[in-house]
C-alpha cells in the first residue's frame, strides 16, 4: 500500500507496519523532530490511569504507549492487527499482554475497559465508525476514549510549511532511518487526507460517544480528542 486514496484493507495495512516494525519507535522520533515523546506524555495525562483500572490500548503497536498505563497501576491491554509489531513488542516488553485484535471487531466483551485509547493509528482503520462503536461497546458506561491522532494545523502559514514537509522532506528522512521508507509515503498522504479536529469531534459523537472535546499540540500538527459514554 502506498496511496492513501485506495481502500485501506486491513491486511495491506497490517503487513506495511510489520515491515516498520523494527524501527517504527525510533523512525517516529526522528521524523517528528522528538516531539512524539511529548505527544504520549499527553496521551497519558489525559486517559489519568488510575490503578486497578482496565485500559485497551489500541493500535499499541510494539507496546511503548502502553507502558505508562503500566506504571500508573492500571491493567493495561496492549491491542494491535499487526503481528510484526505484537512479535517486536514482546521482545521488548515481554511482560505486557499483547494482545493481536481488529479494531472494528475487538475480541473483549462489552463494557469491560474504564478507558479506551488509540494514538496514530484510527485515521488507518477503513472502517472509522465501525472502529469508535467498537470502541464504546467495550467501555464501562461513564469510561472515556482518547485518541491522539494528526490532525491541521490551525495557523495557515505553518500549515503550508507543514504539508511540505510531509510530502517534500519526510520521505527522504524516511529511506534513511526506515526499514520501510514506501510505508512513510502513505502516512504522509493519509494524514493529509485526514478530518480536521472538527469533523472528528463530530464523528465521534455520531459513533455515540458523549462531550466530545479535543487539544491542540504543536500547534495542531496533533489533535487529542477526549469524549465519554453515556
Amino acid at each position: 500500500m502506498s496511496r492513501a486514496s485506495l481502500d485501506k484493507q486491513p491486511h495491506e495495512v497490517a503487513a506495511m507496519f510489520d515491515g516498520v516494525a523494527a524501527k517504527y519507535d525510533l523512525t517516529n522520533d526522528v521524523l517528528s523532530l522528538g516531539q512524539a515523546r511529548l505527544w504520549r506524555k499527553a496521551v497519558a495525562r489525559a486517559v489519568d490511569a488510575r490503578a486497578g483500572e482496565r485500559v485497551l490500548d489500541l493500535a499499541a503497536g510494539t507496546g511503548t504507549s502502553s507502558l505508562p498505563f503500566q506504571a500508573a497501576g492500571a491493567y493495561v491491554v496492549p491491542c494491535d492487527f499487526s503481528l510484526g509489531m505484537l512479535r517486536e513488542g514482546k521482545k521488548r516488553h515481554p511482560r505486557l499482554p499483547l494482545t493481536a485484535g481488529d479494531a472494528t471487531r475487538l475480541p473483549f466483551a462489552d463494557g469491560v475497559f474504564d478507558a479506551v485509547t488509540i494514538s496514530f493509528g484510527l485515521r488507518n482503520i477503513q472502517d472509522t465508525k465501525g472502529a469508535l462503536r467498537e470502541m464504546l461497546r467495550v467501555t464501562r458506561p461513564s469510561g472515556r476514549v482518547v485518541i491522539c491522532e494528526f490532525s491541521h494545523p490551525t495557523w495557515e502559514p505553518f500549515r503550508t510549511v507543514y504539508s511540505e514537509y510531509l510530502m517534500r522532506a519526510l520521505p527522504p528522512i524516511a529511506t534513511s532511518v526506515s526499514s520501510n521508507p514506501d510505508a512513510y509515503v502513505y502516512l504522509a498522504e493519509s494524514i493529509r487526507t485526514w478530518p480536521d479536529q472538527p469533523r472528528l469531534a463530530a464523528r465521534l459523537r455520531a459513533a455515540g460517544w458523549e462531550r466530545p472535546a479535543w487539544r491542540n499540540l504543536t500547534g495542531g500538527v496533533v489533535a487529542l480528542h477526549r469524549a465519554y459514554k453515556p
